[in-house]
């Protein structure tokens, strides 16, 4: 954790040295700062800063942010840096994140390795630049180019940089380059301290506004970015580093990147957990994939796209027709939001596979099931699949719901059998619950954490039970929704209440969206007008039985759908939320929206105490993986549990109680909440 300083001829070499990543803690940033001015002590007549590895630098520790500020400052060595007679070099020999890329800017030359990448990633983390980003790199590359990076955290990769000017060379040896780079090149580059104001572009910052507005609701970081970079267009570039400096700080103590952190190290925790199981031999090579609706396309695509054979298998011609139409949409879509390339695109179509039938399957190393939810149709898909592939490949099935014990039950091995369950649409959603059965092997675990990390997704293990940990909080999401209808909320209050809390969308136009006749079909599987412990709201089985009403495919659900699909309340939807309350003796009153967010989410921590209480999840980290990134609960809040802990046990228990005194039936009292509020201990205490 140093800076290691050699002289290079005249050109002094410092090589910082923080393995793995180089990040910059108060240890690094003391021995740059002692670096900097030994350099000057050796009158070296250059100066260049490297990275040792393979990354130059990865940003800040994080882990320093809920501790006060230690010198020295990066702001303050940045702006000796940018001020020192000598010329200065970045030699960036891989990724430059936040304070590294930082430290690029506050450099007059910038040299990088093809494969180098550039980020200010600060807001994702609910705080903007620290160390002079808002300002040098507008000055650098302009109002357009550095509010995409800046306000949205958006990565370049170097090739992009160098078109931009964020970057004046490429080398597969930067360090070398640095080191030959003539001196009348270097004589005319100019730091960015020393470079004009950016000129103005408020129709960029407009549109950065716009797009925050719309994409992150309820953010308060990317606004204070935006209003930096509109201040680096006019203002003293001291004046704006000072202001960005305190903006800096403020934000790290607020309760927005609190949450963000609590985020970010629990993806992180979520992928080391792989070590706690045996690591494959090597990683997944070959797949099948029995199904090829939206969802099984889906799969296939993304397994592909992560350069794993795969054989999609169909029953009929017909099948195969529309799996290829399925993957066609889907590759047709990445091209035209520039996910991916034609060529890319392409590449993918022409390596998948399509079989009908079992008969002839190549050997594989994993088989994912993504067959309608029917327990007879997926164990037959599973007893077809274990007779023709060696056993050692993996059976999987990506049920939503079903009981994954049983699916495994009827296996020779049972332990080769696991729960994939991807959330739609699979090729874009990160969150991946693998669902442990009973007799699940840690082989077995291990290979679907490697695929978890093939895939680039977020890996969350859960217990068997109906739903797992996201579906199982979302029915009891839904019900105590349909809870408020009855009461005297309109299905568009419930869904604005949500949005306003921070959620994607509101339950009512998610319904609609994914179709009201998979909820109906759910709730007859799961027969919750005799199901015990629930309150019974029959909603969605008088719109799908009595009016054909199925969502936007319809044309109608719990909105109406006019032909270029913008939704209106419906009066038939009125009718028959008044016609429950009515046959339940309700007496309908006006809601608060405020009262309707805070009984949604304490439904939704109950139900959440009870799946930790039971060990469906792990700690209430992985409840928060779940529902932020399978559920569109805001990241900003750090998921539900830690917004609980916002919260408090107690507080929370007191305003169960209250309600349970007048619905008991709605409202059971979790013993694990009963137990953290009569010591008042967080909910965070049980994170390992």
């Amino acid at each position: 954790m140093t800076v290691n300083l050699t002289l290079n001829g005249r050109a002094a070499v410092l090589i910082l040295d923080n393995p793995p990543l180089n990040l910059l803690g108060a240890a690094l940033r003391t021995a740059l700062d002692a670096a900097l001015d030994e350099a000057l002590a050796l009158k070296a007549e250059r100066l260049i800063l490297t990275g040792q590895g393979k990354t130059f630098v990865a940003g800040a520790d994080a882990r320093e942010f809920d501790a006060p500020p230690v010198a020295p400052h990066l702001n303050d060595i940045l702006k000796k840096l940018a001020g020192l007679p000598i010329p200065t070099i970045a030699a960036i020999n891989g990724a430059a994140l936040g304070g590294g890329l930082e430290i690029a800017l506050a450099c007059r030359y910038r040299i990088a390795a093809p494969d180098a990448v550039f980020a200010l990633p600060e807001v994702t983390l609910g705080i903007v630049p620290g160390a002079g980003g808002t300002q040098r790199l507008p000055r650098i590359i302009g109002i357009a180019a550095a509010q995409d990076m800046i306000v949205h955290g958006g990565s370049v990769p170097a090739a992009k940089a160098l078109q931009r000017g964020l970057i004046d060379q490429l080398s597969a040896d930067p360090l070398q380059a640095a080191l030959s780079l003539d001196e009348a090149v270097l004589r005319q580059a100019v730091v960015a301290d020393g470079r004009p104001a950016p000129a103005p572009d408020e129709a960029a910052l407009a549109a950065a506004r716009a797009q925050i507005a719309r994409r992150a609701p309820g953010q308060i970081a990317p606004f204070f970015a935006i209003d930096l970079l509109a201040a680096s267009v006019a203002n003293p570039l001291d004046a704006n580093l000072a202001r960005e400096r305190e903006i800096f700080l403020a934000l790290r103590k607020s309760p927005q990147a609190r949450a963000l952190r609590h985020i970010f190290f629990a993806e992180r925790a979520a992928a080391a957990r792989a070590r706690e199981f045996p690591r494959p031999a090597s990683a997944i090579r070959s797949a099948i994939v029995v199904g090829g609706g939206n969802m099984g396309a889906a799969i296939a695509y993304a397994l592909a796209s992560a350069g794993i054979a795969v054989t999609l298998v169909e029953m009929n011609e017909a099948g195969i027709g529309r799996a290829r139409a399925n993957i066609e949409a889907i590759i047709a879509q990445g091209i035209k939001r520039g996910l991916v390339s034609a060529a890319a695109g392409d590449g993918i179509a022409a390596s998948l596979r399509y079989a009908i039938g079992y008969a002839n399957l190549p050997p594989a190393d994993l088989a994912i099931e993504a067959a309608f939810e029917d327990m007879a149709v997926k164990r037959t898909i599973f007893s077809a699949l274990e007779a023709v592939l060696p056993a050692t490949s993996i059976l999987a099935t990506n049920t939503s719901y079903l009981d994954v014990n049983q699916l495994a039950a009827g296996l020779a091995d049972p332990g080769r059998a696991v729960g994939l369950h991807f959330f739609s649409p699979a090729h874009i959603m990160k969150l991946l619950e693998i669902v442990r059965a009973d007799q699940t092997s840690a082989q077995t675990l291990g290979a679907a954490y490697m695929l978890a990390k093939q895939l680039k997704k977020i890996p969350v293990v859960s217990g068997v039970c109906d739903g797992f940990i996201g579906n199982r909080i979302l029915t009891r999401y839904r019900q105590a929704a349909d809870s408020l209808l009855a009461e005297g909320a309109s299905p568009q209050e419930v869904d604005a209440a949500m949005r306003a809390f921070g959620m994607a969308m509101g339950p009512y136009e998610a319904q609609d969206m994914s179709g009201l006749d998979i909820a109906y079909a759910n709730r007859k599987r799961q027969d919750v007008r005799h199901r015990p412990g629930i309150r019974y709201v029959p909603l969605v089985e008088q719109l799908v039985e009595d009016h054909r009403r199925l969502g936007r495919k319809s044309g109608a659900g719990w909105y109406d759908y006019d032909a270029n699909g913008a939704a209106s309340p419906s009066a038939v939807v009125a009718a028959c939320i008044a016609g429950v309350s009515q046959a339940a003796g309700i007496v309908r009153r006006v809601i608060p929206a405020e009262e309707i967010s805070r009984q949604v989410l304490l439904a939704m921590i109950s139900e959440a105490c009870a799946i930790l209480e039971e060990g469906i999840a792990a700690q209430p980290q992985d409840v928060d993986l779940v529902l932020v990134h399978g559920y569109g609960f805001p990241r900003w809040r750090g998921g539900l549990m830690h917004y609980a802990d916002t919260l408090g046990a107690p507080a929370i228990l007191a305003q169960i109680e209250a309600l349970a005194a007048a619905d008991p039936l709605s409202w059971p009292v979790s013993p694990l909440l009963a137990r953290l509020a009569e010591t008042s201990t967080a909910f965070a205490s049980l994170n390992h």
